[in-house]
């Protein structure tokens, strides 16, 4: 008889987790970098090739998982197509907005972006899903809002580099949420990529002919630039993959500590490497959207500590 394969301890799932989401908001909080390193591209062309070998890395990805089967199913579902349409929608905003955020120096509002994210993905659950708050995420809420005129009032207008952001992605969580069950990672970021693909291939085309933004650089900048060009595939694809384990090795508060390692990396790399200015309006203004993330943070350990204490009381008989 051959023997039992030992489980892994819950313990060690836990950690395995913790190291999965922290590899992935890494990644993500490097990504300035790399665009930087793709220079003279233009954010137009970036962001056509990280569609592009996403979607070869993808494919590769399911080769090697033979789980092309699972992928097909679900290409010829017209809601789950329809639905994943619209998260390609916003994702592709998404990916734009960021992508000229840092590459044009903007990468701190970027990062306000993603420290204001969890805010407004609870807004949205509000006004989208009918949630209902308890006190203290309404006034997370408030706090951001207070957070957001002080740096509109700073910059003398609205820093909709970080609002975009903020909403494109919270939207595009609420859509990935109705598929949440049927679409695995894999699958969905090869779906979104394959709707994404013409629009990518079009615009390398026009950017081509036209030589609009500087042209197509991918061939005449040496094999180091198109080296750097084909690492946005995996660096699309990895980070999401890993965040996609560790969601389900790992509790929702331990994960939403996590989330805020890429935008203090982001904001490092705008203000350390980019030089980037940082106006006392600015400081006054993340201080606060940091005062409303701890605010948030406690009001998840206190609701999930209830919810221990209620799990374990035992029931009248």
């Amino acid at each position: 008889m051959s023997e039992p394969i030992p489980q892994r301890p819950a313990r060690s799932e836990a950690s395995v987790g913790v190291v999965q989401a922290l590899v992935a908001y890494g990644l993500w909080g490097l990504m300035p970098l790399l665009f930087a390193a793709m220079a003279p591209a233009a954010a137009f062309e970036i962001v056509s090739w990280r569609i592009v070998f996403g979607l070869v890395f993808c494919a590769v990805a399911i080769l090697a998982t033979r789980s092309w089967l699972r992928t097909r199913s679900l290409l010829v579902q017209p809601r789950v197509m329809g639905v994943m349409g619209v998260a390609a929608g916003l994702i592709l905003v998404n990916w734009t907005v960021y992508v000229l955020a840092t590459t044009t120096g903007h990468t701190v509002e970027a990062a306000l972006g993603y420290f204001i994210n969890p805010l407004v993905t609870i807004a949205l659950g509000v006004l989208v899903l009918r949630e209902r708050l308890r006190p203290l995420q309404w006034t997370a809420v408030g706090i951001s809002v207070l957070a957001v005129v002080v740096i509109a009032v700073g910059y003398g207008q609205m820093p909709w580099i970080a609002l975009v952001l903020a909403f494109s992605f919270g939207s595009y969580g609420l859509v990935k949420k109705r598929v949440g069950g049927t679409v695995d990672a894999l699958s969905g970021l090869t779906i979104e990529t394959v709707w994404l693909l013409p629009l990518a291939v079009g615009t390398l085309v026009v950017l081509g002919v036209t030589g609009l933004g500087g042209g197509v650089t991918f061939t005449s900048e040496g094999w180091p630039h198109a080296l750097v060009t084909v690492l946005t595939g995996p660096a699309t694809a990895v980070p999401l993959l890993l965040f996609a384990s560790s969601a389900r090795r790992v509790s929702l508060s331990t994960l939403g500590l996590t989330q805020y390692l890429a935008p203090v990396m982001q904001l490092l790399v705008g203000v350390l490497v980019q030089h980037e200015p940082m106006s006392a309006s600015r400081w006054v203004g993340f201080g606060i959207v940091w005062l409303a993330l701890v605010v948030l943070t406690v009001d998840s350990f206190t609701a999930a500590r209830r919810g221990a204490r209620r799990d374990v009381v035992p029931e009248p008989a």
